[in-house]
């Protein structure tokens, strides 16, 4: 009896063993899975950084845009605009002004 008690307490030792290992195994993997998935996070992060910085300069430049088509909004308003216009494309000109041409 003595002999089966034995065997059965090394089993048990055996088994014990086995399940630490296992369970080593699994927190391990689990380990690895949270690392690999960290690495990932930060990979896209560093790709929204870029972007978001590509998209900050879109703005930038949308804005700038946006300012001079205002300033050209408020000269298209002007008596000066509308003279020019009226010259170069109409060939208008002041009364009392004379207007020089080449010959051709």
């Amino acid at each position: 009896m003595a002999k089966r008690r034995k065997t059965y307490n090394k089993a048990k030792t055996t088994l014990e063993i086995v399940m630490l290992a296992g369970f080593m195994a699994v927190v391990l993997l689990v380990a690895t899975l949270l690392a690999l998935k960290a690495n990932n996070l930060k990979i896209q992060e560093k790709e929204a950084i870029i972007k978001e910085e590509g998209l900050e300069k879109q703005i930038s430049a949308e804005k700038e845009r946006t300012e001079k088509l205002e300033e050209e909004k408020k000269y298209v308003k002007t008596d000066k605009y509308i003279e020019e216009v009226a010259k170069e494309k109409l060939g208008l000109i002041n009364p009392g002004e004379v207007v020089f041409k080449e010959e051709e």
